[in-house]
């Protein structure tokens, strides 16, 4: 994938870049990033200037954002291009999958109280990280970079981890690593168990948990007979110590 972020500070993608996932992504071949400065597509370096109409604020020009984007299409063809808007609609894992199946994205960064309204005319769609507002769109760009990054072909070491991740059906079960006691705090005992099955039961039972108690609005429509039956166990108080010995 080519990923390229429009922006007035380079150096916020070029520094995240070279940590985690997305250097990994990066190393691996699955992923190229190219930055573009605004700045060096404006006129005397000028990429920003006051809004019509009296309005506070200074607002990003129009000409450096359609130079730098008609710069990327002369040399790799039209990238599908999201636009940073707190208004747009919310990022979820599943745009995540979406969009990384895409040969390439732009994301347009906007600073200061925005960007002038024609540039939109660039953009395929408006996102946004949630109903708040930043100063620009590079933390939406680096957000959307790597949560796409670990999706792409052989980019994770143990890419089966990404079944189980939050919002795939239900939310993420608790992880715990050595020691095994920390401050009188134990790990379960099933995680040392060695019994693959009941640790797996453990996993269905705690992620179903943590659906109910923290996002109920995202239980399946499809659930099992399984996935009812814990479901309405814990509902009633039920730990999952008590509720595997019925299943025996």
């Amino acid at each position: 994938m080519k990923f390229f972020v429009l922006t007035i500070f380079p150096e916020m993608i070029h520094v995240y870049a070279q940590y985690g996932i997305v250097k990994q992504a990066i190393k691996k071949g699955s992923l190229t990033i190219e930055v573009i400065d605004l700045r060096q597509y404006a006129d005397k370096g000028r990429v920003d200037d006051e809004a019509y109409g009296g309005l506070p604020g200074m607002v990003i020009k129009p000409e450096p954002v359609f130079r730098a984007y008609k710069s990327i299409t002369e040399r790799y063809g039209r990238p599908y291009t999201i636009l940073p808007e707190p208004w747009g609609k919310r990022l979820v894992q599943q745009d995540l999958d979406r969009l990384s199946q895409k040969e390439s994205l732009a994301v347009i960064c906007g600073r200061y109280e925005g960007i002038d309204e024609r540039v939109k005319v660039l953009a395929d769609e408006e996102l946004s990280l949630g109903d708040f507002v930043l100063s620009g769109g590079e933390i939406f760009a680096l957000a959307l970079l790597e949560g796409v990054a670990r999706l792409l072909p052989d980019v994770l070491s143990e890419p089966e981890s990404l079944l189980s991740d939050s919002f795939r059906r239900w939310l993420g079960y608790p992880v715990y690593t050595r020691p095994p006691e920390y401050e009188g705090l134990r790990v379960p005992d099933v995680l040392l168990s060695g019994n693959h099955k009941l640790i797996e039961l453990w996993k269905l039972w705690h992620s179903i948990e943590r659906t109910l108690t923290y996002r109920p609005d995202l239980i399946p429509e499809d659930i099992t007979s399984l996935e009812r039956d814990m479901m309405e166990s814990i509902k009633k108080g039920i730990k999952f110590e008590e509720w595997i010995k019925t299943r025996r």
